[in-house]
């Protein structure tokens, strides 16, 4: 019997020895994203992402002398599949974890990552993803109040408007974001000579630019949708309003320019970049390489912004030379790294600090230019 127990203690001791060893030979990466179902595009294209970066690793040797894996869970981008997506890969040893796509189904994993100790970076953006202040979350992505912050900042600080007109419609989407910007005016110390709103679909803007006309001012924000918007700058350049021209994220669509004709040329609109806008090499070339191996290009935006999270956390493994997720989070809490959507850093929360957003300056052949942040 005693002989039965000292073999089966040696059975287990290298038994748990082997998977030791199997464990310190790699540095496992988890992919929690949506592969199939109504979001499977998305995920499918952050389980490539992950996939060509973690081979690029690979091929240069890995990190500290081993070998990056990945393991993939598909949540279908549903809270309770999601849970249990993070249980089944943590229990796979994984020490990161790329996604997932949708924020509540970040949000359903989150806890048992931050239990586990492993790192999660995801593109979510509802802004309760933070409220835990998780040491092990992430979010490559801004939220969306980020979108007035970035605004404000770029109007008042960086365009040095003095004289700022904001126009919205009564929708709650364009209100709500008119008056986040609003706000973020202030902050700066901005000046708001006009705020006012347009009936949307109403085809005449002429009451309130000729309001608008009369105050001088030297910028118009508009926090609506396109199809009013590019009439309202059409209108503008009419009535001879030398002013320059904002619109919000909801104005980045082709007929803006339809409906705007001529009169869209210089004007400007924020948004977060598409993949093939963003001026960086390192995007550049990732985009290429991931078009070669796929035969197609990146679904998204948000795709590859789950990648920038693979990437910086992987370049905190480079940086630290230690695979201790504690270390590595406070590496990546206190440091500010290039990445493929423009810089990467992190608040004590795990909010990304700064902005991946953009202004588009709509060129005369109707193309867009990046206005700022010039690289």
């Amino acid at each position: 019997m005693k002989k039965l127990f000292t073999l089966s203690l040696a059975v287990l001791v290298s038994a748990l020895f082997a998977a030791t060893a199997f464990a310190a030979d790699t540095i496992k990466v988890g992919v929690q994203a949506p592969t199939t179902g109504q979001y499977a595009n998305e995920g499918q294209g952050i389980d490539n992402a992950t996939r060509l970066m973690v081979e690029q690793y690979n091929a240069k040797g890995g990190l500290l002398g081993k070998k990056l894996e990945v393991f993939t869970c598909d949540d279908e981008g549903q809270a309770m599949k999601a849970a249990i997506c993070a249980k089944e890969l943590v229990n796979k040893g994984v020490i990161m974890v790329i996604g997932s796509y949708t924020s509540s189904a970040a949000e359903a994993a989150q806890k048992t990552y931050y239990r586990a100790g492993v790192l999660q970076t995801t593109d979510g953006t509802s802004d309760s993803l933070v409220k835990n202040g998780y040491w092990t979350f992430f979010r490559n992505s801004n939220p969306n109040s980020a979108n007035a912050q970035f605004t404000a900042e770029y109007m008042v600080n960086v365009a040095k408007f003095k004289r700022i007109a904001i126009v919205s419609d009564y929708s709650s989407y364009a209100q709500g974001l008119a008056d986040a910007v609003t706000k973020e005016i202030k902050a700066v110390n901005g000046n708001i000579v006009y705020e006012g709103k347009i009936k949307a679909g109403s085809q005449n803007f002429t009451p309130v630019l000729t309001k608008v006309k009369s105050l001088d001012p030297d910028v118009i924000y508009f926090s609506g949708y396109y199809a009013d918007g590019g009439l309202l700058r059409a209108q503008q350049k009419q009535l001879g309003i030398d002013a320059a021209f904002i619109g919000g994220d909801a104005n980045d669509n082709v007929d803006f320019r339809k409906l705007a004709g001529g009169a869209a040329e210089g004007a400007m609109i924020v948004n977060v970049p598409t993949p093939d806008m963003l001026p960086y090499d390192l995007a550049k070339n990732f985009l290429a390489d991931y078009r070669a191996k796929f035969g197609k290009d990146i679904p998204s935006i948000w795709a590859l912004l789950n990648a920038d999270g693979l990437l910086a956390f992987l370049t905190a493994i480079e940086k630290t030379g230690t695979t201790d997720t504690k270390k590595l989070s406070e590496w990546l809490h206190s440091n500010e790294l290039n990445g493929m959507s423009g810089k990467l850093k992190w608040d004590d929360k795990g909010e990304r600090v700064g902005s991946a957003f953009m202004v588009y300056k709509i060129t005369a052949d109707g193309s867009y230019d990046v206005a700022y942040p010039k690289q």
